[in-house]
C-alpha cells in the first residue's frame, strides 16, 4: 500500500522577513540615535547600545525560531502557572525592584535584570487564549465577558500603578481578544466612545482623579505638559518639544541617516521612547511613513495567520500578539507626536531595550508556530 503523504505545512516567511528587517533597522537607528552620547558615557564606544541590543536580539531570534517549530498547544499547559508567576514577579519588583528615575520597574537576578511587565503581557495572552477556548459560547454573555476581562484587570492595575503605559497595553490586549472572540460588539464600541470622551476631557478629569488619589501627581503633570508643552519647556515639556523639533526639521526626506541634531543631547535618551522622532528627523516623512507601512504589513500577516489558524486557541494567541504590537506602536507614535500624554512606551523592535526585544521575539515565535500548523491544501 502506498504511504500517505504528510500534508505540507505553511510557514510565514513574509512575517519572519518583516521581523528581521525591523530588528536590523532598529539596530541601525539605535546606533545613529545613541552613538554621540555613548561616546561620551562609555569611553568612546559609539556602538555600546547597539551591540547590547544586537546580542539580545540575536538570542531572541534564535529562541523565536526554536519556538516556531513547536506545537503551540503546549503553551496552554503553563498558562495558569505563568499567570500566577506574573503576580509574584510584580509584587517582587515593587518590594525588591531596582529603582530607575524614581520608579521600580526592574527586577535583578544576579548580574541580569529585566522588566517583569514584558513577561506579564505574554503570560496574559496565553491565559486568555486558553480561557476563551474553554468557555466556548459562554464568552458571549455578560458574565463571560466580565470574567475574562476580570482576569486581566487586577494585574493590569498592579502594573499600571508603576507603569501606566504597560497597564494600558495589558488591558488593551484583553479588550482586543474579547472583541474578536465575542459576537456582540456594542459594548466595545461604547468603551471606544468613552475613551474618546476621556481624551477630550483629559484636563478636568485628570484633576478629579488626582484629588481622589487615583492618579499620581507626576501623572497629572504629564496631562498639563501634553496640553501646553511650551509652558513647561524647562521641565516636563522639554523632551516633548525637542521631539517635535526633530520631527518638524526632518521635512519630506530628512537630513540624512546619522545627521540628526536633536540626538546630540537635546532629546534625552533618544534611543529609547523617542527614537521615532530621530527617524523623522533623519529620514523625513518618507521614512516615518515607510516604518508605519511595515508595521501595517506585519499586522496584515497576523490577520492572515489568525484567520487560517487550525483552531480557536491558535487564533486567540495570534490576536493577542497582534493587539499588543498594534497598541504599542500606536501609543509610541502618538506620544512622540504629542497626540496623547507622555506614557514612556517603546517602539517595538526599534527602540533600545533588551527585555522588550527578547519577549517580543518570543511572541513572534508563538505566532510563527501557529502559522507552521496551518496545512496547505493541494
Amino acid at each position: 500500500m502506498a504511504k500517505k503523504k504528510k500534508p505540507k505545512r505553511f510557514y510565514d516567511y513574509s512575517l519572519l522577513f518583516c521581523i528581521i528587517f525591523l530588528t536590523a533597522f532598529g539596530l541601525l537607528m539605535i546606533y545613529s540615535a545613541s552613538s554621540y552620547m555613548a561616546q561620551l558615557k562609555y569611553d568612546g564606544n559609539a556602538g555600546y547600545f547597539m551591540m547590547r541590543q544586537l546580542v539580545i536580539a540575536s538570542a531572541g531570534l534564535v529562541f523565536a525560531l526554536i519556538i516556531s517549530k513547536m506545537d503551540y498547544h503546549w503553551y496552554a499547559r503553563f498558562a495558569v502557572f505563568a499567570y500566577v508567576l506574573s503576580y509574584v514577579l510584580m509584587i517582587a519588583v515593587s518590594l525588591f525592584g531596582r529603582e530607575v528615575n524614581g520608579k521600580k520597574r526592574w527586577l535583578g537576578i544576579g548580574a541580569l535584570s529585566f522588566q517583569p511587565t514584558e513577561f506579564v503581557k505574554i503570560a496574559l495572552i496565553v491565559l486568555l487564549a486558553a480561557v476563551i477556548v474553554q468557555m466556548g459560547n459562554k464568552v458571549n454573555t455578560w458574565k463571560g465577558m466580565l470574567f475574562v476581562f476580570g482576569l486581566a484587570f487586577p494585574i493590569g492595575v498592579i502594573v499600571g500603578a508603576n507603569n501606566l503605559s504597560s497597564g494600558i497595553i495589558i488591558l488593551g490586549i484583553a479588550f482586543v481578544m474579547l472583541y474578536v472572540a465575542c459576537k456582540k460588539h456594542m459594548f466595545f464600541y461604547g468603551c471606544g466612545a468613552a475613551a474618546v470622551v476621556a481624551i477630550i476631557t483629559a484636563g478636568p478629569l485628570a484633576t478629579f482623579l488626582e484629588k481622589i488619589n487615583l492618579l499620581q501627581p507626576y501623572q497629572l503633570s504629564r496631562i498639563h505638559v501634553w496640553q501646553n508643552p511650551e509652558a513647561y519647556a524647562r521641565e516636563g515639556g522639554y523632551q516633548v518639544l525637542q521631539g517635535l523639533y526633530a520631527i518638524g526639521s526632518g521635512g519630506l526626506f530628512g537630513k540624512g541617516l546619522g545627521e540628526s541634531i536633536q540626538k546630540m543631547g537635546f532629546v534625552p535618551e533618544a534611543q529609547n521612547d523617542m527614537i521615532f522622532s530621530i527617524i523623522c528627523e533623519e529620514l523625513g516623512l518618507f521614512g516615518a511613513v515607510s516604518v508605519i507601512l511595515i508595521f501595517l504589513f506585519m499586522i496584515y500577516r497576523f490577520m492572515l495567520i489568525a484567520q487560517n489558524a487550525p483552531d480557536l486557541f491558535g487564533t486567540m494567541l495570534v490576536v493577542g500578539v497582534m493587539g499588543h504590537i498594534a497598541i504599542q506602536v500606536i501609543l509610541n507614535i502618538a506620544v512622540v507626536t504629542n497626540t496623547i500624554p507622555n506614557t514612556g512606551i517603546t517602539l517595538p523592535f526599534i527602540s533600545y531595550g533588551g527585555t522588550s526585544v527578547l519577549f517580543l521575539m518570543l511572541e513572534m515565535g508563538m505566532v510563527l508556530s501557529v502559522s507552521n500548523q496551518i496545512k496547505l491544501e493541494k
